[in-house]
């Protein structure tokens, strides 16, 4: 065990794991964990579940001793309004009432539509008026209120809180691109969509990303460059404006995983999910103070945005300076990037300039509670030849969030050795485990290199301990179909995962591979959310 290993291992008493006959179980409890992420407060011990083999079968597999709920699918009715839960669940978010494990608000993400199953085939090319309308509602996000009732997780549609912010949501754009020349003056823009991942704020807010939304611009007519950013939320307060960040750059946004540097500014940390593309983190210039509370969405205004050079270990600063800089000698590129705002919309061309490393579809990044280090998942990039992806470990120097410099190993990687292909996004539970969800594309599915790990499926590997980076596979999805968003409630009793895209390659509604989740009288499957106990 080297130094970095011992210390983490020592210092946070993380869950060392060892598989025996019954399964996967902890033999050391965990130590409090004195992080703003799990704040103290007492989980279940351990892990013990006996993993999985792979599946094809069209439903969501689970180890023996653990069940699950759908708590909502697409069309479902969530408030008394009449709003409806939008298409292709993704990140789901968890916001306790009053602490509760058994009682609170989640956020889920609507990253796209589909033909078959939302809004009908094209007419001489072209969406009409009404198809494009519903594209727009079908995206976004959902609020909906969840509850434990007679052992059950069900939706309560009577609440307060109810409602969905989608591609029809009038948005504020805040930072550097607001009102510019780069996004045609706007300050306001139309809608989110492409919501792929998130994260939480310290202040107890929603951070939602938008990922590929060329498409649905297109299709919409709408101005691109008013989309491709991340945006905030406030669960709890309808009055809270909804809001794109755009000091935080423009690109495909898979998630947002929030912390503080050592000397107490916000960081960010963001990867653009596409072919050899980078990994970006954003550091505010004022600091967090905790009694402000929802006012620190304002650190997000105003900061400094930097791209990953990994050939180099070093952060390096997307400012207009740097850019011009590396373009000097080019005329063309000059005149396209004047501003910052030009360097925060064209963001990921802008990060190749001064030096950003190209890597495999960095998806999920997730900060460890326990010694800070950057977990990111690349998910794949077969023009490189990594057909299965894998999970890379960055350490910040001096373990500051805030460094400049910067180290990182390969934690995991997919395959057959390892039984998992294409990571995708992540979570940590309190012994220090890293949970994954895996996104093998659906016509790959059962099929040539893919075919020993079946359905996509989900995957528990220690991040201390003999069995570090070893996989245990926890959670099989319905066929076709991803499993996404994982997250647990405060004493990690029950967790929340969306069903993604079943039976997506369907020819039509009388040729279905899917029919997940099964419901009597249903003629198409449905994207949802379920929650997952037993633990």
């Amino acid at each position: 065990m080297d130094r970095r290993k011992f210390l983490t291992y020592m210092g946070t008493g993380a869950a060392a794991l060892t598989v025996a006959s019954t399964g996967l179980g902890a033999f050391a409890e965990t130590a409090a964990a004195k992080s703003h992420m799990f704040e103290n407060k007492k989980k279940v011990s351990g892990l013990n579940f006996k993993p999985i083999a792979p599946s094809a079968k069209d439903d969501v597999v689970l180890p023996s001793g653990y069940k699950y709920d759908v708590v909502v699918a697409y069309g479902d009715v969530i408030n008394k309004n009449g709003d409806t839960f939008g298409f292709n669940s993704d990140y789901t978010c968890y916001f306790p009432i009053n602490d509760s494990s058994q009682e609170g608000l989640l956020w889920v993400n609507h990253e796209y539509t589909s033909q078959l199953f939302v809004q009908g085939a094209k007419k001489n090319d072209k969406y009409t008026n009404k198809q494009i309308e519903k594209i727009l509602y079908n995206q976004g996000g959902s609020v909906i209120k969840v509850h434990y009732v007679d052992g059950k997780w069900k939706m309560d549609t009577t609440s307060k809180y109810a409602r969905r912010i989608s591609g029809l949501t009038p948005f504020l754009l805040t930072g550097a691109v607001r009102g510019s020349k780069a996004v045609s003056g706007a300050t306001k823009v139309q809608g989110t969509f492409a919501n792929c991942s998130g994260g939480k704020t310290l202040w107890n807010t929603l951070l939602s990303c938008e990922e590929n939304y060329e498409y649905t611009a297109r299709d919409a007519g709408l101005d691109e460059t008013h989309y491709g950013w991340v945006i905030e939320v406030d669960p709890f307060d309808d009055k809270f404006s909804v809001r794109k960040h755009t000091a935080l750059g423009r690109f495909h946004h898979e998630n947002a995983a929030m912390g503080l540097t050592n000397d107490g500014r916000v960081v960010v940390y963001m990867g653009d999910d596409k072919r050899d593309a980078c990994i970006y983190k954003f550091i505010s210039k004022d600091k967090y103070v905790a009694s402000r509370g929802t006012n620190n969405s304002k650190l997000l205004e105003e900061g400094t945005l930097y791209v990953a050079n990994l050939g180099k270990g070093r952060w390096e600063p997307m400012t207009i300076e740097n850019v011009r800089e590396a373009i000097k000698d080019d005329k063309e590129l000059l005149a396209k990037f004047q501003t910052q705002a030009d360097v925060l919309v064209y963001a990921d061309e802008a990060a190749k300039f001064i030096g950003g490393t190209p890597t495999d579809r960095p998806e999920d990044l997730e900060i460890s509670p326990f010694d800070k280090s950057v977990f990111v998942a690349h998910t794949n990039n077969s023009s490189h030849g990594n057909f299965h992806g894998h999970i890379t470990r960055l350490f910040e120097d001096k373990d500051d969030l805030g460094s400049l410099t910067f180290n990182f190993e390969i934690f995991a990687a997919g395959g057959r050795q390892s039984g998992f292909s294409a990571p995708d996004n992540l979570t940590f539970d309190s012994s220090g485990n890293l949970w994954t969800v895996t996104d093998i594309s659906s016509s790959k599915h059962n099929k040539g290199i893919y075919e020993s790990f079946k359905n996509n499926g989900m995957f528990v590997i220690p991040t201390t301990g003999e069995n570090m980076g070893n996989a245990y596979q926890f959670a099989s999805g319905p066929v076709e179909s991803e499993l996404t968003g994982p997250s647990f409630t405060p004493t990690e009793t029950s967790l929340f995962l969306s069903v993604q895209h079943p039976g997506e390659e369907s020819e039509s509604l009388t040729k279905l591979t899917s029919k997940w989740p099964h419901r009597t009288g249903d003629n198409m499957p449905r994207p949802g959310v379920i929650a997952i106990t037993g633990f």
